[in-house]
């Protein structure tokens, strides 16, 4: 059976168990404090083992009666006790359901709206940036009016002009019959 386990489990299984165990026999001192105190409870002292066995049984029964008496106790408290937590449990789950019911109406409503919001939101930055344009445009087109008025009146000026020309080539061009 020992070719089945390696060194290192025997050492690490050995280990452990001396660990684990108490100490095999008990100090020599400890041997004397038991004896002194056989001694004194008994006058011969030596104690009888049935005496040994009754004290030990005595106070395993009582030990197990208190035992049982508080078990007894603890079970009809305790199945109250756990019907009561499980119907308040209940009740909470309940109360907390009905919160996250509200919860996700209400978020549902901040979501539409937020939606409602960011349309407008793309609306207004689209008219801005058409206003921008206009104003970009508004100074060309200003300018492009001024020229126009300007070319108007020149071409009044143009004609004025031009008749004054006329007559002043009228005039020139007559004979000076006149003088005679």
């Amino acid at each position: 059976m020992s070719s089945l386990y390696s060194r290192k489990d025997l050492s690490s299984r050995s280990r452990k168990s001396l660990s684990d165990s108490p100490p095999s026999s008990p100090s020599p001192s400890t041997k004397t404090f038991r004896q002194d105190r056989a001694s004194r409870s008994d006058s011969s002292g030596v104690e009888s083992p049935s005496d040994r066995l009754s004290a030990r049984t005595g106070t395993y029964t009582r030990r197990e009666n208190r035992l049982a008496s508080l078990s007894k106790t603890d079970d009809n408290s305790a199945s109250k006790d756990y019907k009561k937590l499980y119907e308040d449990a209940l009740a909470e789950n309940e109360k907390l359901k009905s919160r996250l019911d509200d919860s996700k109406l209400e978020l549902t409503k901040i979501r539409s709206q937020l939606d409602r919001v960011a349309q407008e939101k793309e609306a207004l930055e689209k008219k801005v940036s058409d206003m921008e344009e206009e104003l970009k445009t508004l100074p060309a087109l200003a300018r492009l009016q001024a020229l126009r008025r300007g070319n108007a009146r020149l071409l009044v000026e143009n004609k004025a002009m031009l008749r004054t020309l006329a007559r002043l080539s009228q005039t020139a061009s007559l004979p000076e019959t006149e003088d005679l």
